[in-house]
């Protein structure tokens, strides 16, 4: 089970060293299970267990800045 999905908007991201960095920060979140990271559209997918805040910490952390897209309903 991958848990809830959350996407983000995340913006500064330029080259694939950038990508990287944002997918591993991410990633060392506990009970994140999966990310994805769109450099073309800056969109980062998570899914896990995890509150929006500790992953736009964890970007903000690698230098970059987030915001949580709301979902579509």
């Amino acid at each position: 089970m991958q848990g809830r999905k959350l996407e983000l908007k995340v913006s500064g991201m330029r080259c694939g060293g950038c990508v990287a960095a944002v997918k591993a920060a991410v990633g060392r979140i506990p009970k994140v299970t999966r990310v994805e990271v769109d450099l073309a559209t800056g969109k980062v997918t998570v899914w896990g267990e995890v509150a929006g805040d500790a992953i736009t910490a964890a970007v903000a952390g690698a230098g970059y800045q987030a915001e949580v897209v709301p979902p579509e309903v």
